[in-house]
């Protein structure tokens, strides 16, 4: 490879990862107490077979249960794991089945005493490369952090070409559908204006055979 090569892909690697939507999002939010809760969700977009790895951390308070559910926004509408009263530092890993939005929902319900009570969440959500231990890679493979970068790199880079296909799919389909919106809007707006025809021809002849009848006309 010639060095102008080797540059431009230096170059495009790491346009790509500074460009690219951090798929990391770490939160820190108050989830109130409730007889009836209902779902307080987190969600990111993550690519088909993409590696999620959520980390929350639920400090213990007594009189309260705090319920995670991850789950995605896709047709089929896929639940993929549902854990009862976390507690403590929970670590919890799925795999995506498809291109879709994820949503980690927790929902912290009320089993005794009074009042506003609440537990402070720390959420960490990690998608992507961003999930990947590199460190235990580059321990396993013996890799140098130059080859850890570029690693980290190809994941990212291979990330954005996959979105970008999901991008254009979806595009395609929402085309393809305003499209054939398009034809049965026109097929029914021609059999309107049929219909209105007949209906105004029907009621020229029904006139003017109203009109004969009454001899009004010739």
């Amino acid at each position: 490879m010639s060095s102008r090569n080797s540059w431009a892909l230096t170059i495009f690697l790491i346009l790509s990862l500074w460009f690219h939507p951090q798929l990391a999002q770490a939160l820190r939010f108050d989830l109130a107490a409730e007889k009836h809760p209902r779902p307080r969700c987190v969600w990111n977009f993550a690519g088909a077979h993409s590696l999620v790895i959520v980390t929350a951390n639920v400090p213990s308070s007594p009189g309260q249960r705090v319920d995670i559910e991850i789950l995605d926004g896709s047709e089929q509408g896929n639940v993929y794991l549902s854990k009862r009263d976390i507690k403590g530092e929970t670590r919890l890993a799925v795999t995506t089945h498809e291109s879709a939005d994820v949503g980690v929902c927790l929902t912290n319900h009320l089993e005794s005493g009074e009042g506003k009570l609440s537990r402070t969440v720390d959420l960490d959500v990690d998608i992507g490369a961003d999930a990947l231990d590199y460190n235990a890679i580059a321990n396993q493979e013996s890799l140098s952090i130059l080859e850890v970068e570029m690693r980290k790199l190809e994941a990212v880079v291979r990330e954005v070409v996959d979105e970008l296909g999901y991008l254009h799919r979806r595009e395609t389909k929402m085309r393809d559908t305003n499209e054939s919106t398009n034809d049965r809007v026109k097929t029914f707006s021609i059999l309107i204006m049929i219909g209105i025809i007949a209906m105004g021809a029907w009621q020229i002849i029904h006139l003017r055979s109203f009109f004969k009848r009454k001899y009004l006309i010739d």
